[in-house]
Parts: structure tokens; C-alpha cells; sequence
């Protein structure tokens, strides 16, 4: 279970940062767990830039 968790963690962060790990995501025991945290990553990142982006837009730019 850990081992999940920990992928799941390093996919996250590795798709906030746009920049998956292609050896961790085709690893047979943790790839898939990998892969989802890269995909939740990477929707929490575009979520913040679309915010940041409609803030900027409506002049309420906190950044």
C-alpha cells in the first residue's frame, strides 16, 4: 500500500510540474498508480492557471 501511495505522490507532483516519468509509469507494480497521480496533477495544474487567468481577466489579479 505504501508503494501505491508513493507513486500515486511522485505522479502527482511529476504532473503538476508537466513532466511525467515514463520509466515509473510503465512500471509493472506501481504504473497505474503513477499514472493516475500524473493525471490528477496535471488537472490541479491547469485548474490553477484557469484561475489565475480569469482573475487576471476580471482585474482582480492577485499574483
Amino acid at each position: 500500500m505504501d508503494d501505491a501511495i508513493d507513486a500515486y505522490t511522485a505522479g502527482h507532483a511529476d504532473g503538476a510540474a508537466r513532466r511525467p516519468d515514463a520509466d515509473r509509469a510503465t512500471d509493472p507494480a506501481t504504473g497505474a498508480d503513477y499514472r493516475t497521480g500524473v493525471v490528477d496533477g496535471s488537472v490541479a495544474a491547469f485548474e490553477t492557471e484557469l484561475i489565475d487567468k480569469i482573475r487576471r481577466l476580471m482585474g482582480n489579479d492577485r499574483g
